[in-house]
């Protein structure tokens, strides 16, 4: 056994694209970039950074617990955003998810994302050692 474990999202671009929702290598987690996709499939907040963020920050919260984690094991963010001078908005959603626990951050811009009503996507790394 590798020690590696896959979970998907069940949307149909993982298959596709070839990729995973997260992965767990040993104690890490790794969270794909996740969007304002809501569970109906549908885009969350359009033209608010705000709730977009909030958006895709409680997909990675959903597909931490897939792996075992949760948000309090997150070490590290990217934060992708279309306009970089509507940080403070993406930076505000953050912040009331991570603002105790404080994990190493990035946040950029991007020049577009697959869908142009998205405005935001985040990733995550964690680290959450198996029981």
């Amino acid at each position: 056994m590798s020690g590696i474990e896959r979970f998907g999202s069940g949307g149909p671009w993982e298959a596709r694209v070839g990729y995973s929702r997260v992965v767990r290598a040993g104690d890490g987690v790794h969270v794909s970039g996740c969007t304002a996709i809501g569970e109906d499939g549908q885009v969350v907040g359009p033209g608010d950074v705000y709730l977009q963020a909030q958006q895709c920050l409680r997909n990675i919260e959903r597909a931490l617990a897939q792996a075992g984690a949760t948000l309090q094991d997150v070490v590290r963010t990217r934060v992708y955003l279309l306009d970089a001078s509507r940080w403070e908005d993406a930076g505000r959603a953050h912040g009331e998810v991570f603002g105790e626990i404080r994990p190493a951050n990035t946040m950029l811009e991007v020049a577009a994302l697959l869908d142009p009503r998205l405005l935001v996507e985040i990733e995550a790394d964690a680290w959450s050692p198996r029981a």
